[in-house]
């Protein structure tokens, strides 16, 4: 699916520690961990807390977050719908990781098994 290029830039230009408070308000308020969301983020990037905090102390942008990231090799496993873009048919690489990233946290706050998340078999 194709983005605008409006979009992909507001998106490579966003700042992950502007993000990361919803992404806790979304999971924690649908019964779900801080554990659990920290877990699916670090599946997703290799960043564990003490990187995860580091980065949001330095308010890096998406952009610099994924190109920092050590993406798992079972991402291109992430399918399905997210923010009106089918996950494997967006074309930018940038927003296809960030939008894999969405995908993930909405599938752990609808409360979907952990190993189904991480794509586990």
């Amino acid at each position: 699916m194709k983005t605008t290029a409006h979009h992909d830039e507001r998106i490579a230009k966003m700042s992950f520690a502007s993000v990361y408070p919803h992404y806790v308000a979304k999971v924690e308020g649908k019964g779900r961990t801080l554990a659990e969301l920290e877990h699916v983020i670090e599946w997703l990037t290799g960043f564990d807390r003490r990187k995860l905090k580091k980065l949001i102390d330095e308010k890096v942008t998406f952009e610099a977050f994924f190109e920092r990231a050590t993406l798992n090799p079972n991402a291109n496993l992430i399918t399905g719908t997210i923010c009106g873009y089918r996950v494997e048919e967006i074309e930018n690489p940038l927003t296809k990781k960030a939008r894999c990233l969405d995908k993930l946290i909405d599938e752990l706050a609808k409360g979907r098994k952990m190993e189904k998340i991480l794509r586990t078999p």
